[in-house]
């Protein structure tokens, strides 16, 4: 019977954790892309985000409060990595931005984290004016490690995305590069081919009289 109970408080603090948003999406040229999220006041939230295919890898980010203050801006940004603290509560939106690109679309990444899992986990708890009990702790170490986890495998995935477009890229690159050599070789020998000829070419001129 200790043990359900124990399962159940795990669970339930883990249903009232912080949660986050990750999110791929296709930046069209000249087009840009707004995203919104509710945030209570005084709740910390990390926003962080990466090009990961299609141009020079930059593209123009910017993050407004309720209010309309911008609260972050950068221009031509690969990766970037913002914290900040709600001073009101309500809808926050962020923008990203490709109209300066008048020909290459992004494939672009964010992770969006409202509030601290740790504090949230551990308020949790305190709340039941108990201490931890080993599975309790097990339990946290176990998410904790499983996060790190998943984060690790999503930054090895957009890396992998980012090698492979460049693989691809370098291989149509060179076989452009070959099939116009070979198209210039070609030419080259059709025009010896021709030249040669022509110094074995009898020419039939009048007779002299």
């Amino acid at each position: 019977m200790d043990i359900l109970y124990c399962l159940f408080t795990v669970l339930a603090m883990y249903l009232c954790i912080a949660y986050a948003n990750e999110l791929t999406f296709e930046l069209p040229d000249n087009e840009k892309q707004c995203f919104f999220e509710s945030v209570e006041k005084g709740v910390e939230s990390t926003l962080e985000f990466q090009v990961i295919t299609g141009g020079h890898y930059d593209v123009d980010m910017e993050l407004t409060a309720p209010n309309g203050k911008v609260l972050y801006k950068d221009v031509k940004k690969q990766y970037d990595s913002f914290t900040w603290k709600a001073e009101e509560s309500g809808v926050f939106k962020f923008c990203f931005s490709n109209e300066f690109s008048t020909f290459t679309h992004k494939v672009v990444y964010f992770d969006l984290e409202v509030g601290d899992e740790d504090d949230q986990v551990f308020k949790n708890v305190d709340a039941q004016a108990t201490a931890m009990t080993f599975l309790e702790t097990s339990a946290v170490n176990s998410h904790e490690s499983l996060t790190d986890v998943l984060d690790y495998q999503t930054h090895h995935r957009m890396r992998e995305t980012q090698g492979r477009k460049h693989a691809e890229d370098l291989n149509k690159r060179v076989m452009m590069w070959s099939i116009g050599q070979t198209c210039v070789i070609l030419l080259i020998g059709l025009g010896q081919v021709l030249v040669l000829r022509s110094f074995f070419t009898e020419k039939r001129g009048g007779r002299a009289p």
